[in-house]
């Protein structure tokens, strides 16, 4: 008998251990789908915090880009104010190796002359009577520009009314 009470001794205690041990085993696969979770939230965070260091450094960029336009715009007066050539060529030259340092933090000018007014790159200052299709840029005013895909200051531009449409317009009023 002490052999088959050692046995369910031994048993009972094999059985208490297995549970004893899925217990754990059951802890263990909480804890390390705790982990888990905790990881990937830090991953967001960290995610989210780079995203968000990112758009404060585009717009300090942005803002400081925004404050150097006026400068271009101050070269482009004192080119069509200088007389003597030797000056403007120096100028031009300033101008354009400032221009090209602001190029290469993705600022770029907004072509307009030509081309059919567009409400998200052109302001228009005024309408002129033209032979050109109404709505043409047919002056610009104040340089645009785009930053990173952005524009950050729109062109101001003059654009076309065409003759006719103008006595189209008279006729209907009549």
């Amino acid at each position: 008998m002490t052999n088959e009470q050692d046995k369910e001794i031994e048993q009972e205690s094999t059985k208490e251990a297995n549970i004893e041990l899925e217990e754990y085993k059951r802890l263990a696969e909480e804890s390390i789908d705790k982990l888990k979770y905790l990881q990937a939230d830090f991953d967001n965070y960290r995610k989210k915090f780079d995203k968000e260091k990112e758009s404060i450094i585009k717009l300090a960029n942005e803002n400081l880009i925004k404050e150097l336009i006026v400068i271009l715009d101050d070269f482009e007066s004192s080119i069509r104010l200088t007389e003597n050539d030797k000056n403007k060529e120096g100028i031009l030259l300033m101008k354009k190796k400032f221009f090209d340092l602001l190029q290469k933090h993705g600022l770029k000018e907004i072509e307009s002359l030509g081309k059919k007014f567009d409400h998200n790159f052109h302001e228009v200052l005024c309408k002129e009577l033209s032979e050109h299709d109404d709505d043409v840029v047919i002056e610009e005013i104040q340089k645009g520009y785009i930053l990173c895909s952005k524009v950050i200051r729109p062109t101001k531009v003059k654009i076309s009314q065409k003759e006719n449409s103008q006595d189209l317009k008279r006729d209907d009023l009549e």
